[in-house]
């Protein structure tokens, strides 16, 4: 059944408590339901505001790609490109025909790992950056072949049956618990004031004065991160009363002197280094980033619906969003971004904040993206939002991200030992394992396994030793997935019941089978209503 989002409020409130499904109890917070579409300018500014969300991971991942390949300035600029535009398009696809969920694609870390893995290994050979970008496109292709086979074939939908809220508590936690330790939070040279004041200007906008006005209470981030972006801007050029305070290169400097030397039209195309190359131990790597990234993306439709206010997403919905993933992926590839692209924690860390679930919201963002994709001028200007603000984005919305998957373990008997013990152990080993596999690149790794006793010189030999260590590494660097596999494995073969499991509950949260269409499902229903009216 499929109901409005402003009748989830009514009946949310009304005295007698929710009498439908109990997906309504936490749409009170959201200001633009799914479904909703707000007036085009408005839209357009929300779209952008999302987009702001995730601007320091599109901006950071080409930046240690082309820095680590040695690619010059004109590549690095036009590879920051290619990623806005794959953003866009595969969020158009995912919002239109994938599991339409709110939700922005793009770049991944998990897919980062094996990329610098790969480019250690071609660079310790001699390898050039054009060659270092043709192996990563063609590993980055067959890996997201691969995931749309997993999708469509209904693997993650059919394990979905053995997933509760102990399973999802711990992973979407660890979503937002991953990033605590990256250089934009702890970089021993960080800039705090410039970091606390972007943490404050949202904090401020987003939760004490949201009620003062309706612009306070849309675009917080818009407000905060703009802010502090101001600020910093004028820190960083000479003026008669301030004078320059920050320097070029350090923490919080705003480098605008490039603008005016960026082309009119970056030429972001299909095949622009040149044609992919495949190597088996690379895709094998790359394999094993995109099934890190997809049980993040799990992870990541259960805390948008949540955010939300709808039940936790069907087995179709999984399916359809995981394929389309791995078709987003592929056209990654295919466009050279040397990445992968998958689902935006921070999208979903700003529909908590802001309330604007809207679909049609994110599709406006990712338009706006694609365009500045393609003009140059606008790519330069973002890349121009110094670390600090970017650190302060990360723990105004990570920290909710992380709350958002703990409020799951309502569901469960946590006065059971076992939900206690598999929880603890999930998050604890979540956090430490990566910490462990951080120490060390995936080559030594790599090294390190061929040589132990449980691997024999026999794989060495035929080379599966590396592929075995990427596989491992990348999984193991990747806190929501050791989480995510250790609750899933004792949460099913620890004994509990249903009830203190939480299954019942949540199969009754979860969206009926109806309440999800296909594109292509939907476009029968319109050409047959016709028919059906006479």
């Amino acid at each position: 059944m499929t109901r409005d989002d402003r009748d989830d409020v009514e009946e949310t409130y009304s005295p007698e408590g929710p009498t439908m499904e109990p997906d309504s109890e936490e749409s009170g917070i959201v200001e633009y339901g799914i479904e909703d579409r707000p007036p085009m300018g408005e839209s357009i500014v929300l779209g952008f505001q999302h987009y702001l969300t995730m601007i320091g991971a599109t901006v950071a991942i080409p930046l240690a790609l082309a820095g680590l390949m040695g690619m010059p300035e004109w590549a690095t600029a036009r590879l920051i490109s290619t990623f806005f535009v794959v953003s866009g398009i595969a969020t158009l696809a995912q919002t239109t025909i994938g599991n339409r969920y709110p939700i922005v694609q793009g770049g991944t870390f998990s897919m980062l790992a094996p990329a610098i893995a790969i480019i250690g290994v071609l660079a310790s050979s001699g390898a050039g950056w054009e060659t270092m970008i043709l192996e990563l496109q063609g590993a980055v292709i067959v890996a997201g072949l691969v995931e749309v086979l997993i999708g469509y074939v209904g693997l993650f939908g059919y394990l979905k049956r053995y997933v509760g809220p102990i399973v999802i508590a711990p992973v979407i936690a660890l979503i937002g618990l991953s990033l605590f330790n990256v250089g934009q939070i702890t970089s021993p040279t960080q800039n705090w004031w410039l970091l606390g004041l972007t943490v404050l200007s949202i904090l401020a906008f987003s939760q004490y004065l949201n009620n003062y006005s309706r612009v306070f209470r849309l675009y917080p981030v818009l407000l905060g991160l703009g802010g502090a972006w101001i600020v910093a801007a004028l820190l960083s050029v000479n003026l008669p009363i301030i004078g320059q305070v920050y320097a070029s290169g350090t923490p919080g400097y705003v480098a605008l002197g490039g603008l005016l030397q960026a082309p009119y039209i970056q030429p972001v195309a299909p095949f622009q280094w040149g044609m992919p190359q495949f190597s088996l131990s690379f895709i094998i790597g790359m394999t094993a980033g995109m099934l890190a990234s997809a049980i993040e993306s799990f992870g990541d439709y259960h805390s948008v619906a949540r955010m939300a206010g709808k039940g936790a997403p069907n087995a179709q919905r999984v399916n359809h969003g995981i394929g389309m993933e791995g078709l987003g992926n592929a056209f990654a590839g295919i466009m050279g971004t040397g990445n992968g692209s998958t689902s935006y924690t921070e999208n979903v860390g700003a529909i908590g904040i802001t309330g604007v679930a809207s679909r049609y919201v994110v599709q406006i963002g990712a338009i706006v993206m694609i365009v500045v994709g393609y003009v140059a001028v606008f790519g330069r200007l973002f890349a121009t939002i110094p670390a600090p603000l970017v650190g302060g984005l990360y723990i105004a919305m990570f920290g909710q991200i992380a709350a958002v998957g703990l409020s799951n373990l309502k569901f469960i008997d946590m006065d059971a030992n076992r939900n206690v013990y598999i929880v603890g152990l999930s998050l604890f080993a979540g956090l430490a394992i990566p910490a462990y596999f951080g120490g060390m690149d995936a080559g030594t790794f790599s090294a390190g396994l061929a040589n132990a006793w449980l691997i024999g010189p026999a794989l060495e030999t035929f080379n599966i030793a590396q592929s075995v260590g990427q596989v491992v590494y990348v999984i193991g660097s990747t806190g929501m997935a050791v989480g995510g596999i250790i609750a899933f494995v004792l949460d099913n073969t620890i004994p509990g019941t249903r009830e203190e499991r939480g299954l019942n509950e949540w199969e009754d949260m979860t969206e009926d089978d109806g309440e999800f269409q296909t594109v292509f499902e939907r476009m029968n229903d319109s050409d047959d209503a016709p028919a059906r009216a006479d």
